[in-house]
């Protein structure tokens, strides 16, 4: 699974929030670390705070700070944001030919065998980000830091 660019830089700026509990962090300083546009990630950041992941303040000093809770946000409740996956996509384009290979397979009862695959490893990753809270990876982080 492709995670799209906004989706990427929600889950790392969340992650910046939430490893800094309490603390204001401006959306320049989040954009700079990972050269990304500040006006992009406004509107990240924006999606994040309707959810209610960050709360924003305004004027001198102003930034963004963590609303959730670590414990309970999964990677899944960021991505979801982002990403279109409530429906599962219906396998793999069929290339309509129905010529069988040696094994006596069509072209199509390949690709639909292909299709099912693929389909079982997206749920597989769906279920790997619900079961992900942001204190989980936080650890990992911290565990990799030494």
């Amino acid at each position: 699974m492709k995670l799209q660019k906004n989706t990427h830089l929600a889950l790392c700026s969340v992650l910046e929030f939430a490893a800094r509990p309490g603390t204001q962090l401006s959306a320049a300083e989040i954009a700079e670390k990972y050269r990304m546009s500040p006006h992009h990630l406004a509107k990240v950041l924006r999606t994040l705070g309707r959810a209610g992941l960050v709360r924003a303040a305004r004027g001198a000093g102003g930034g963004y700070r963590f609303a959730g809770n670590t414990r309970r946000v999964t990677l899944m409740d960021v991505i979801e944001l982002f990403e279109d996956i409530s429906a599962p996509k219906s396998g793999v384009r069929r290339s309509g030919r129905r010529t069988k290979s040696e094994a006596g397979a069509t072209a199509w009862e390949v690709e639909d065998a292909i299709g099912v695959v693929l389909l079982e490893i997206d749920e597989i990753a769906k279920a790997t980000f619900r079961s992900i809270t942001l204190e989980t990876l936080l650890k990992l982080v911290a565990r990799r830091r030494g």
